[in-house]
C-alpha cells in the first residue's frame, strides 16, 4: 500500500493550560505543595469520573494536562481550585523572532476585526531567557493590530495569551473559567444538615468551593418519597462538585422525635426546638466522624425559627462550631446561586414538609431557660437510638432507581374513601364532602382501624405527608394514594363543579389552600 495513502488513526492529542487560584500563590512553599498535591488529586479524580483519559504535568505556576478529549474543559472547570482552563497550542521556540512569527500566524484569524491584549508569561525559567514578558509583547501586538480593531489593555474583545514552559511555547485565547477557591479537601472536614431545599445545597457548595470535605445528614421527615427527593439534590451536588473523595449521606429517620416533641411541647416552642434536636444529632455523628465543624443553610430573618434570637438558642445545642455560610443572603440571591451550580430544578421539587407546621403560632424569641425546661420532659434515649439505627448511603456508587411505585393522583377514584390529614381549624373551615379527617401521628398508630378493602386517598396542606401514609399503607397491604399537591387539587376541583364556592373563599386561601 502506498505510505501516502494510509490514515493516521492516532487520537489528536491536545494541550490544557489550568491556571489555579490565586489564593495558593499567596501560602507558604510548604502550604502550597500541600494543596497542590490535593489539587491534583482532585483533578485526577474528575477526569476519571468523566471517562477522561490523561496526562498530568505540574509546574510550579501552573498545571498541564494532555487529553484526546475535548471534555477537559468541562471536567476541570468543577474541581476547586481551578480558576480557569484553556485548550492551547504547544510550538517549539528558540528565539523571540520564533515567537513573535508563530504567535501572529495563531491569533491573527482570532483579532480580525476585534479589539485585543497580548498577555505573556515566560514561566518558571524566566531567568534563563534573553528578553522580558512586555517586549514579546509589544512586538506580538505590533504584527496583529493592522488587521485588528486595536488594543484595549482593559476590556479586550480577544486575549491572545503566551505561555513559555522550557522550550514549548503555549498559545491560547479563550480560556474557560472556573470557581476558584481553594482544593477540597485542604480545610479538614465537617458534617453539613441537609434538607434538599434551596438552601442546604448552597451552603454546602459554598464551603466546598472554600476546600471543606463534608459528609451529609438528612433528618428524615416524610418517608420515602421526601428521601428520594433530597437524594436527587444531593446527587446532583455530588456528582457535580465533590470530587477528590467519597462523601457520605447519613440518613436518620426523625419521625419517632417529631411525634414526641409534638405530645410533650409547647406548640410556640417545637421549631425551635426541633431544629435542636437535628443539630444535636447531627453533633454526635460529627464527634464520631471526627469532622471539625456543622454546616446549615439557615440565614437571618429567612423563617420565625431563624431569627437571631432563636438561631442564637438552636446553637447552642452543638458543642461544635456551626457555619452558616448564606446566614446574609436573601432567598433570591440563594435560588439565583442554586441554578448556576445546578441544584436548582430538583430542590425546587422538595416542599416544606407540611407536618412541621404548628398550630399555633411560633416563637419569634425562644428563651434558651424555656426551651431547655421543654427538653427535659422529652425522651433522651429516642434521639440517641434513631441516630445509632442510621441507614449510611456511598453517594459516589448510588445509582438513583426510577423503579418505584406511583401512588400520587390528581383525582379521586370512584368509590374511595377521602382521608384529611389537615388541622381540626382548616378541617372545619372546609372540606370536600365525604372526607373524614385523621390526625397525623394517630392513624400511624391505629392502621389496624382501616378496612384493607376499601381504597383511600389521602390528603393534606401540600402533599408531603399524605405521600408518606400512603407509602405506609401500601406496604401494609391497602390500597392507598396520595393526592397530587394536596388539598388545593380538591379545592381546584370544588370550584370547577360549582364556580360560586370561589366567591366565598378570600383570594388568598384560593391562592394558597395551606
Amino acid at each position: 500500500m502506498d505510505p501516502s495513502l494510509t490514515v493516521d488513526r492516532r487520537p489528536t492529542m491536545y494541550e490544557y493550560i489550568i491556571n489555579f487560584s490565586g489564593e495558593l500563590s499567596l501560602k507558604s512553599k510548604g502550604t502550597r505543595n500541600r494543596f497542590m498535591d490535593r489539587l491534583m488529586h482532585n483533578l485526577a479524580d474528575a477526569l476519571k469520573s468523566h471517562g477522561i483519559e490523561y496526562k498530568l504535568h505540574r509546574r510550579w505556576s501552573r498545571i498541564r494536562i494532555e487529553s484526546s478529549s475535548e471534555r477537559v474543559p468541562e471536567a476541570a472547570r468543577r474541581v476547586f481550585g481551578v480558576r480557569s482552563v484553556a485548550r492551547a497550542e504547544k510550538f517549539p521556540w528558540s528565539t523571540l523572532d520564533d515567537l513573535v512569527a508563530t504567535g501572529a500566524e495563531h491569533f491573527r484569524p482570532l483579532v480580525r476585526g476585534r479589539t485585543f491584549a497580548v498577555r505573556a508569561k515566560r514561566g518558571e525559567q524566566a531567568s534563563r531567557i534573553p528578553f522580558k514578558s512586555p517586549e514579546l509583547e509589544r512586538r506580538l501586538g505590533a504584527e496583529l493590530g493592522p488587521c485588528s480593531a486595536g488594543v484595549d489593555l482593559q476590556n479586550p474583545d480577544i486575549e491572545a495569551r503566551v505561555e513559555l514552559h522550557g522550550d514549548q511555547a503555549f498559545f491560547f485565547a479563550h480560556p474557560t473559567e472556573a470557581e476558584g477557591g481553594l482544593p477540597l479537601g485542604a480545610e479538614g472536614r465537617a458534617l453539613t444538615l441537609f434538607s434538599g431545599g434551596f438552601d442546604s445545597p448552597v451552603a454546602s457548595w459554598s464551603l466546598l468551593r472554600r476546600g471543606v470535605r463534608q459528609d451529609f445528614l438528612f433528618c428524615n421527615l416524610g418517608g420515602e418519597k421526601h428521601t428520594r427527593e433530597v437524594l436527587e439534590v444531593l446527587k446532583s451536588l455530588v456528582d457535580g462538585w465533590c470530587f477528590g473523595y467519597r462523601p457520605r449521606l447519613f440518613i436518620v429517620d426523625f419521625r419517632p422525635v417529631v411525634e414526641d416533641l409534638k405530645a410533650k411541647t409547647p406548640g410556640p416552642l417545637w421549631q425551635v426546638m426541633l431544629k435542636r434536636c437535628m443539630l444535636r444529632a447531627a453533633d454526635g455523628l460529627a464527634e464520631f466522624l471526627k469532622a471539625s465543624a456543622l454546616i446549615t443553610g439557615e440565614a437571618v430573618g429567612q423563617v420565625s425559627s431563624q431569627t437571631l434570637q432563636n438561631l442564637d438558642v438552636i446553637t447552642r445545642a452543638a458543642k461544635r462550631p456551626v457555619l452558616r455560610p448564606m446566614v446574609a443572603w436573601n432567598k433570591e440571591e440563594i435560588i439565583a446561586l442554586a441554578r448556576r451550580i445546578g441544584t436548582h430544578d430538583s430542590s425546587s421539587k422538595v416542599p416544606e414538609y407540611c407536618g412541621l407546621q404548628a398550630s399555633t403560632g411560633p416563637a419569634i424569641y425562644a428563651r434558651l431557660k424555656e426551651v431547655e425546661a421543654a427538653e427535659s420532659e422529652l425522651d433522651a434515649e429516642l434521639l440517641r437510638r434513631v441516630v445509632k439505627e442510621r441507614a449510611i448511603i456511598d453517594l459516589r456508587a448510588l445509582e438513583l432507581s426510577t423503579d418505584t411505585v406511583d401512588l400520587e393522583v390528581d383525582q379521586v377514584p370512584e368509590g374511595a374513601q377521602l382521608v384529611d390529614l389537615r388541622s381540626s381549624a382548616a378541617f372545619a373551615a372546609w372540606h370536600p364532602e365525604g372526607a373524614t379527617r385523621h390526625p397525623y401521628p394517630e392513624i400511624l398508630r391505629h392502621l389496624n382501624n382501616f378496612e384493607k378493602e376499601n381504597a383511600y386517598v389521602i390528603f393534606c396542606e401540600v402533599g408531603l405527608k399524605s405521600a408518606h401514609l400512603a407509602e405506609v399503607m401500601h406496604r401494609a397491604g391497602f390500597r392507598a394514594f396520595h393526592l397530587k399537591k394536596g388539598v388545593q387539587t380538591l379545592r381546584k376541583r370544588e370550584i370547577e363543579q360549582d364556580p360560586a364556592l370561589a366567591a366565598l373563599l378570600s383570594p388568598v386561601f384560593r391562592e394558597n389552600p395551606k
